[in-house]
């Protein structure tokens, strides 16, 4: 059965991990996948292509999300190609780790900027198309680090639980228009980006899971079709954990 039959979704920061999983799994469930990357053209070639084969309508966008003139055109771009905006998956994000004591201003800022922000000028951009179709799902990719907090995270930690608060009142302000707007906070998620850690840490921090295993993209992939599509009708305001276990 697929869930997202007709449906048209916007993916930020799609040409690897998370996001690459999310516009795989969207496009097996029917639906046509509109996504965004910053530098990797090949990489977005690849999955525009992978997704086609899918049978769906998909087109990769060179965007900066953290932009807000970038995600009003990107917008208006993606109305013009896919005739409407059903969902949302707010995915762009980086890290800049570091102690608070040797974080520049620089390092808090443009992780503010790009994980941050981004979920503001996406949202503002796609909320008219949404408030004419009085429809849509707003989904945010959180992480468990913006619900407990992570020592040499600040930056990040910051940005994550701002989009948790943002999320919320976002439900609230357009629940009555039947735009839904919820959150997902990935736990240890196994990407490219995680492959380059050192085995032995990998493996503490999977002992230390209750399911003993890291997460797959396809694993929060799964999460977001369920709060994309009309399962989750009467669900808003909510932040879903994907973690194995890890914040029990």
């Amino acid at each position: 059965m697929k869930l997202l039959e007709g449906k048209t979704a916007i993916i930020t920061g799609a040409s690897r991990g998370i996001g690459r999983g999310i516009a795989k799994v969207f496009a097996e469930h029917g639906a046509n996948v509109a996504f965004t990357y910053s530098a990797s053209v090949e990489a977005a070639n690849a999955l525009e292509k992978e997704l086609k084969d899918a049978g769906v309508n998909a087109k990769g966008y060179q965007s900066n999300a953290a932009s807000y003139e970038e995600a009003q055109k990107l917008a208006e771009d993606v109305l013009k190609d896919f005739g409407s905006i059903d969902v949302l998956v707010n995915n762009a994000g980086i890290t800049k780790d570091n102690l608070l004591m040797r974080m520049g201003e620089e390092d808090f800022d443009k992780v503010i900027e790009v994980n941050l922000k981004s979920v503001f000028n996406m949202t503002k951009a796609v909320q008219r198309t949404m408030l004419k179709q009085r429809k849509g799902s707003i989904i945010n990719m959180s992480s468990v680090v913006g619900v407990k907090g992570n020592a040499g995270q600040t930056n990040y930690a910051a940005s994550k639980a701002g989009i948790i608060g943002f999320s919320k009142s976002v439900a609230l302000e357009l629940g009555s228009r039947n735009i839904r707007s919820n959150v997902i906070a990935p736990g240890f998620i196994e990407t490219e980006m995680t492959a380059k850690l050192d085995e032995d840490v990998v493996k503490g921090w999977r002992a230390g899971i209750p399911l003993k295993r890291g997460g797959s993209p396809e694993d929060v992939a799964n999460a977001c079709v369920f709060l994309a599509s009309d399962m989750s009708a009467y669900i808003t305001g909510q932040t879903l954990n994907v973690d194995g276990g890890m914040l029990t």
